[in-house]
């Protein structure tokens, strides 16, 4: 990218923000810290895989302003212990957050319940669930008001899908504690945001359904344009529970 192209492709709508990413060293959460930063936003990348973490963080900067700062820490979202020293991180390098990104998840192959492992199980609700309630226990205290949350669901927290039993639990729950969530923080002034992606061509996809037709499915970069509209909004509003599909329709 030449200096005038990147300098074209970027904005100031979020100067002086700080956002933390879950998941974001690929896909959904990548395109999200990509299009935060090109806002001038500050943004914090966590994954579990170093590399993975720290070229997602050189990509992040070759589109952001000289100004913004990308910070990459390895974490898991099942591990408290590790998410309380990051958020006391963010705390020490930006003084506050303004946008937390609950992203971080997997996804299963498909199995019947009577099939399904209670590790498999475990894994789907402690990554998918209880993931997204660690890191915005830790995130709420240091929250500036005007601040937003987003949650990254899926359909499956609103359709059934037969042989996903784990996954559809996980992200109806995270649903439910969206919600719940939004009620408690409206006095605090933090905006509480589900967005929920159709097919989205990402990784996750060799884990479902190998076989999905990838050329139907819309680009991470739709839904990350999605979640900058929802944290640039003003102090006021809030876009609650925002679907986005493809055109196509269903696979």
């Amino acid at each position: 990218m030449t200096p005038d192209s990147r300098s074209s492709s970027v904005g100031t709508r979020l100067s002086g923000k700080a956002a933390v990413i879950t998941g974001a060293s690929r896909g959904i959460g990548l395109a999200i810290a990509r299009a935060l930063a090109s806002e001038a936003c500050n943004v914090v990348i966590t994954g579990r895989q170093q590399e993975t973490l720290a070229r997602a963080a050189v990509g992040i900067r070759a589109v952001s302003p000289g100004e913004v700062r990308v910070l990459p820490i390895v974490c898991d979202v099942r591990d408290a212990q590790a998410l309380e020293q990051m958020f006391a991180t963010v705390a020490q390098e930006f003084a506050g957050l303004d946008i937390l990104i609950n992203n971080a998840g997997m996804g299963q192959a498909a199995a019947p319940v009577e099939e399904t492992s209670i590790e498999l199980w475990r894994d789907l609700i402690d990554i998918n669930l209880t993931g997204t309630f660690l890191c915005t226990r830790f995130a709420i205290p240091l929250m500036r008001r005007g601040g937003t949350i987003v949650n990254i669901l899926s359909v499956a927290a609103r359709e059934c899908f037969p042989g996903y039993a784990p996954y559809n639990v996980s992200k109806a729950g995270v649903l439910g504690f969206t919600r719940t969530l939004r009620q408690e923080l409206m006095p605090s002034g933090i905006r509480v945001t589900a967005i929920t992606p159709g097919a989205t061509d990402t990784d996750i996809w060799q884990q479902m359904m190998p076989e999905a037709p990838r050329e139907k499915m819309m680009d991470a970069a739709s839904v990350a344009a999605l979640v900058v509209e929802a944290v640039v909004l003003s102090p006021n509003a809030n876009l609650t529970e925002l679907a986005l599909d493809p055109i196509g329709g269903a696979l």
